[in-house]
């Protein structure tokens, strides 16, 4: 069976959001272009690195090619995904580039598969491989997407200050304490 590659090479909007309550959240990806919505799951430290790895390219794109994105993305998206929130595929394996003839930075993100994935097919048009979305940002667009992310990612339960892990209302269980620390209430 031949991959199905969904391109977004104008994409009226390119986002990380969740679904859920902190601590069981899943993470999306959506990409808009005229009437065609896609959206796919991924896992909270995919968008982070996703969005770190932007950020990077980004500041050697400027560095290489003097293409200076400033920190402010000229408008922030806070909209909610888009519904009915359809999942078309979970994703495993994630590409970065930059497409000089188009001065666009490329996103493409493949289909989890039991393979394993021949990295010639990341970026690439061919028949074989898993499923792919991919996404043709503008600068100023990926500058948007990487903040949205980064506050998506960060918008979670908070960290223990020992051990940065994530806290749960109901308690946590810290490796540096080595065992359950109740936390006493303010005032005690």
């Amino acid at each position: 069976m031949s991959r199905v590659i969904h391109v977004f090479r104008q994409p009226e909007r390119f986002v990380a959001g969740t679904v859920g309550e902190p601590g069981d959240r899943s993470f999306f990806l959506q990409a808009i272009e005229d009437a065609r919505t896609i959206s796919v799951l991924l896992e909270k430290q995919q968008v982070s690195v996703l969005a770190d790895r932007i950020s990077a390219l980004l500041q050697e794109v400027a560095r290489r090619f003097g293409d200076e994105v400033s920190d402010e993305s000229g408008g922030s998206d806070l909209d909610p995904l888009a519904v009915p929130l359809e999942e078309e595929f979970r994703v495993g394996t994630m590409g970065l580039g930059w497409d000089a003839d188009s001065r666009s930075i490329v996103v493409e993100l493949l289909a989890v598969t039991d393979e394993e994935v021949d990295e010639s097919v990341v970026l690439d048009d061919t028949e074989e491989g898993p499923d792919a979305l991919r996404v043709f940002l503008s600068p100023v667009q990926a500058r948007a997407f990487a903040d949205r992310a980064e506050r998506v990612v960060s918008a979670g339960r908070p960290p223990c200050p020992l051990c940065a892990e994530p806290l749960d209302p109901e308690g946590h269980v810290c490796v540096r304490l080595n065992g359950y620390h109740e936390r006493s209430p303010v005032g005690d």
